[in-house]
């Protein structure tokens, strides 16, 4: 297998810089879970934006280093589009820096190909372009005495290995500036599915908890046309929107649901002082424990406006839209909790909001990842439908 590599990098113009906050308070106690947000109006520091130089990518030198591997760059902006293309008419495209997987076109058993993911491009408030929905990476690394925490979201394409006729791999890398906490983004294209892989390494000396989720926007013909299929007897719970930078919300979901609600769902007791912490954990916990329920459904409708998150589903499950004639499978490792979100019937078909979300998750419960120690994980969304 051939194998190329670089370390250039994009801008970040587009996409804002890795941030790694230090906190100025004393240790907090992190909860196995987070609260509602009405139980969590606490003000919390806002994070520091660290001073990392990305230069911008030279397309013409990277499609000489990379020819013959299937993937080609291509300019947009001060960002760039890697296009990974196999012989059989797979396609995906991923933004970088941002690592954000925008399109995965998948060919089907009568000859043509079928988009799996929804994207939808806008206009930001500041006038630039807004790229949302496709397959993102929505983490935060925390040390266990509160006094770290960075979200990684500029990532360096490293290494290409792989051809056009069998399957291609490009890795992306990302590191805090002390070089403490590395990471591997490791995205596979194959004739019949889609692979997004995190190698997560933790070099401090104390263990390292993560949150978030891989998240997949799949687009479907309608959400009532939609069903998922495996998932009876898994126990969930029902959880605010899981937002986040690149994830679409409902038309009418509001102005709500910001990155304040996303920082104190993730993170209840930030800010909180240590006399509360531990009953606040408690208390916590026990509305957990009440609030599950078991999934009684294996032909699950995803018609009704849904935020579930699932603590032991099947490592895999498939998705049909009846609208569309079509499926895919869905399946996680290393990840415990799998996110199922819908918009609901409300949305018009085929429209910007006929999509649901499917999110490989620690949100519920943080990865633990003790010191000197790798952790692997992460989806992959098979294509089902070349012999059907």
């Amino acid at each position: 297998m051939t194998m190329a590599s670089t370390s250039l990098f994009c801008s970040t113009r587009f996409i804002p810089a890795s941030t790694i906050t230090r906190s100025t308070h004393s240790p907090h106690t992190f909860a196995s879970s987070y609260t509602p947000l009405k139980q969590c109006k606490r003000e919390f520091p806002l994070p520091a934006v660290a001073s990392v130089p990305y230069q911008p990518i030279n397309f013409d030198y990277l499609q000489e280093e990379f020819s013959g591997h299937g993937v080609t760059f291509e300019g947009v902006g001060e960002n760039c589009i890697a296009k990974m293309e196999l012989k059989n008419g797979s396609i995906v495209t991923m933004m970088l820096p941002s690592g954000l997987i925008t399109s995965y076109k998948a060919p089907m058993w009568h000859g043509g190909k079928v988009e799996l993911l929804h994207t939808t491009v806008s206009e930001a408030e500041d006038g630039d372009a807004l790229i949302q929905g496709g397959v993102s990476l929505n983490f935060n690394f925390q040390t266990e005495d509160g006094e770290l925490s960075w979200s990684p979201t500029n990532w360096n394409l490293h290494k290409i290995h792989g051809n056009a006729e069998e399957s291609i791999q490009v890795e992306l890398t990302n590191r805090t500036s002390d070089g403490k906490i590395g990471l591997k983004y490791i995205v596979t294209l194959e004739e019949d599915s889609l692979n997004s892989e995190l190698e997560i390494s933790n070099k401090n000396s104390l263990p390292l908890q993560m949150k978030g989720s891989i998240l997949s926007h799949l687009t479907v013909s309608s959400p009532e046309a939609t069903y998922a299929i495996g998932l009876e007897r898994s126990t969930y719970c029902s959880k605010p929107l899981f937002e986040s930078e690149f994830m679409l919300s409902p038309s009418d979901s509001g102005q709500e649901e910001g990155f304040e609600k996303l920082f104190q769902q993730l993170f209840p007791y930030w800010g909180a002082g240590q006399n509360n912490g531990s009953e606040g954990i408690q208390r916590n916990n026990e509305e957990i424990n009440e609030e599950m329920d078991e999934e009684m459904d294996n032909y699950k409708q995803l018609s009704d406006k849904l935020s579930l998150v699932y603590t032991d589903a099947p490592r895999n499950f498939t998705v049909i839209d009846r609208g569309r004639r079509n499926s895919v499978s869905v399946g996680r490792n290393g990840f415990d909790e799998m996110y199922l979100f819908s918009p609901g019937s409300r949305v018009e078909i085929y429209s910007k909001h006929s999509y649901i979300c499917v999110g490989q998750a620690a949100i519920l419960k943080p990865i633990i990842l003790s010191p000197d120690n790798i952790w692997r994980g992460g989806q992959y969304i098979h294509n089902p439908n070349l012999d059907a």
